[in-house]
């Protein structure tokens, strides 16, 4: 079972929910892969503390062009629909960072003088934090495009009984990356207008994209009901509703695992996670 983590804002608390979904689903004796692709700010290191095993660097494909073939016919410039290579006083300029990696370039290339080089554009990191087995990805400072870099976090995944896969804010392609193939997806929000207006955009995507989803209201003492009712008028099952408890804030502001801490706290996970089994088998 993949299970997607998502949020229409940050701040909400979706890595708090993914993370101790992570440890209360290995307590239970399953195994547990937890997938960090929030990968511009990953933070699920903090509150699993993995040992990493294994650092490597992530590669994408990017047009290298001998200039001593070219003759600046503009073909390549022509195909690529990102304006990752322009033809500019019969030179040839490439820019990586808006590079797709589609490979058009070299393939119309009629004298061979485009080939394949590399970029790197961001680190992956796997490990172990107890017997769950952890993998996060590391976006390159200065580089744009985070999707091959989820895509790489998500190949790299063992297969488990379960793999959280803690999604990256908003709505945008690292989103679609990451929920990409997944069997459910929770959307975490809070009972504040703007939580309110940015669960609608994630709605409006998760339906889109026909993928089964629910909602889990945090911070579910504060706010108004609005959030509870638009969910009712929409027929969006609200998987959970957890308060905002000082101890609660005290500990994660520890990075302390709350389910490792709290009793009351693990035992709305463990409800939260056996929800989640429901719905999947409807």
């Amino acid at each position: 079972m993949n299970i997607a983590i998502a949020s229409g804002k940050g701040g909400t608390g979706k890595t708090t929910i993914a993370t101790n979904l992570a440890f209360v689903a290995s307590q239970q004796g399953q195994t547990v892969s937890y997938l960090d692709c929030d990968v511009e700010a990953p933070n699920g290191d903090i509150f699993l503390k993995p040992t990493v095993e294994n650092d490597e660097p992530i590669f994408v494909k990017v047009p290298k062009v001998d200039e001593t073939k070219c003759i600046a016919c503009g073909q390549c410039e022509a195909i690529c629909q990102f304006s990752a290579i322009v033809v500019m006083n019969k030179t040839v300029l490439t820019f990586p960072d808006l590079c797709h990696s589609c490979g058009g370039c070299w393939e119309v290339c009629p004298f061979g003088a485009i080939t394949q080089g590399r970029e790197e554009i961001g680190r992956l990191q796997q490990g172990k934090a107890g017997s769950i087995e952890f993998c996060q990805g590391r976006l390159k400072i200065g580089t744009m495009m985070s999707p091959p870099v989820i895509h790489a976090v998500k190949a790299a995944s063992d297969k488990s009984d379960i793999t959280i896969v803690d999604c990256p804010p908003g709505t945008s392609c690292p989103v679609i990356e990451s929920v990409r193939n997944t069997d459910y997806v929770v959307l975490v929000t809070e009972p504040t207008p703007f939580g309110l207006n940015d669960l609608k955009l994630a709605v409006k995507a998760m339906r889109k994209l026909q993928l089964p989803f629910g909602v889990v209201i945090n911070r579910a003492n504060m706010g108004d009901s609005k959030t509870r009712d638009y969910c009712r008028d929409q027929g969006i099952p609200i998987l959970s509703q957890i308060p905002d408890l000082r101890p609660v804030a005290e500990a994660y502001s520890r990075g302390e695992l709350l389910s490792a801490v709290s009793e009351s706290y693990r035992f709305g996970i463990e409800r939260l996670l056996e929800r989640i089994r429901q719905e999947t088998t409807r």
